[in-house]
C-alpha cells in the first residue's frame, strides 16, 4: 500500500477536515496515511467506531505554519512544522509522497529543502487543469514563478508534457504559449523568445494560443508565467461563481423544478478547482508532494491523496526526467546569463 504522510494542519480546516479527508481516503483503501501534527488534537478526531483498523498513524509536532506567516521565515523559525516534516517522511523513504492543504509559498520550500530540483529545473512550478470544460488542458505556471526567463518555458513545457501524459493519460500532448493573439509575430519579448527555442525543441509544440482558446481545450499543456497565471486561475474561479450565482437566482424566479434548480450547484461543483481535483504535484523537485487548495474539505483532501498516489503509481517523477533529458541540450544552452 502507498504510503503518505499528510500534513494535519494545513489549511482553513485543520485538523478537522484534513483527518476526516483522511479517515474517507483510507476507509476506500487509497494509502496508508501518516498524520502529521499535534497529537493532542489528531487523537480526537480517531476515536470513532470508523476509524478503528484503518491505515492510519499520527507523527507528533507540536510546530505547524499559520496563515499570514512569511513561508521562508516560518520554516526557518518553525524547523519542526508539520508540512516541512510531511516532506521531510517522504524524502527520508518513510512515506512515498506528502500531501498538503497549506501555504503553497511554503510547500513549494519544504519541497526545495527536502527533495531538491530535477537536474535542468532551476525551481518548482505549480500547474493542474483549472477548465473544467477542458479537462485536458493545463496551464504552467499557475502561482510560483510570477518573473519568468524564456528559458523557464521550455523547463515548463517538459514538466507539462510529463504531467499531461501521466494524469490526463495523453501520449503526445501538444504545447502552446498564452498570448495576445496566435500569429508568430505576436506577444511580448519573453513570449517571442519562449517562441523560437520552443519551436526548436522535440515537444510537439503548436505556437500561441489566446485567452479563449484556454476552455475550448485547444492546446493541452499552455505556458505563461507564474504571474499571468494566477491572475488567470482566480479570475476564472471568481468569474464562475458569479455565474454561479447568478443563475441560481434567475432559475429560482422561473421554475420550480427541482432537476433544473440544482444545475448551478453543479456548475459551482465543477468550477470548483479544489473540489475537482484536489491538489496537483509540484512540478520540478526529486520527490512527489501535492498541495491542495487552502479551502479544501474532506472530498478535496481525499483526491488530494488520490493524486499523490497516481504521482507514485504512474512513477511521475522517473516521467519528468525522461522528457528532460529529452531537452537537456538546449536547456545548457539556455543556462547562461
Amino acid at each position: 500500500m502507498i504510503r503518505i504522510a499528510l500534513d494535519a494542519m494545513g489549511g482553513d480546516f485543520a485538523p478537522e477536515e484534513i483527518v476526516k479527508g483522511a479517515l474517507e481516503a483510507a476507509r476506500e483503501g487509497l494509502a496508508a496515511i501518516t498524520l502529521v501534527g499535534p497529537r493532542e488534537r489528531i487523537e480526537p478526531l480517531l476515536t470513532s467506531e470508523e476509524s478503528q483498523g484503518l491505515p492510519i498513524s499520527i507523527h507528533h509536532t507540536d510546530q505547524f505554519i499559520v496563515d499570514g506567516e512569511p513561508p521562508a521565515r516560518a520554516l526557518m523559525t518553525k524547523r519542526r512544522a508539520s508540512m516541512l516534516i510531511a516532506a521531510k517522511l517522504a524524502g527520508e523513504g518513510q512515506a512515498d509522497a506528502a500531501v498538503t492543504m497549506g501555504h503553497t509559498g511554503a510547500a513549494m520550500i519544504s519541497a526545495l529543502w527536502t527533495f531538491g530540483t530535477l537536474e535542468g529545473i532551476e525551481r518548482p512550478v505549480g500547474g493542474g487543469a483549472p477548465f473544467f470544460f477542458a479537462p485536458q488542458t493545463i496551464v504552467l505556471d499557475l502561482g510560483p514563478n510570477v518573473d519568468c526567463k524564456p528559458r523557464h518555458f521550455l523547463q515548463f513545457a517538459a514538466l507539462g508534457v510529463a504531467y499531461a501524459r501521466c494524469f490526463l493519460d495523453v501520449e503526445n500532448p501538444t504545447v502552446a504559449i498564452l498570448s495576445n493573439g496566435t500569429e508568430e509575430g505576436k506577444g511580448n519579448q519573453q513570449a517571442k523568445e519562449a517562441y523560437r527555442l520552443l519551436k526548436e525543441s522535440p515537444f510537439n509544440f503548436i505556437g500561441y494560443v489566446e485567452g479563449w482558446d484556454l476552455a475550448l481545450g485547444k492546446a493541452n499543456v499552455v505556458l505563461c508565467d507564474g504571474f499571468v497565471g494566477n491572475i488567470l486561475l482566480k479570475f476564472f474561479e471568481g468569474m464562475g461563481t458569479v455565474i454561479s450565482d447568478w443563475l441560481r437566482k434567475k432559475l429560482g424566479k422561473l421554475t420550480e423544478n427541482a432537476a433544473i434548480l440544482a444545475i448551478p450547484d453543479e456548475l459551482g461543483h465543477l468550477i470548483s478547482v479544489e473540489e475537482r481535483l484536489g491538489g496537483g504535484p509540484l512540478l520540478g523537485v526529486k520527490g512527489v508532494m501535492v498541495v491542495g487548495h487552502g479551502r479544501s474539505k474532506a472530498p478535496a483532501v481525499k483526491k488530494a491523496i488520490a493524486a499523490a498516489c497516481r504521482a507514485v503509481e504512474g512513477n511521475f517523477i522517473h516521467a519528468i526526467e525522461a522528457e528532460l533529458a529529452r531537452v537537456m541540450s538546449l536547456l545548457e544552452a539556455q543556462a547562461q546569463p
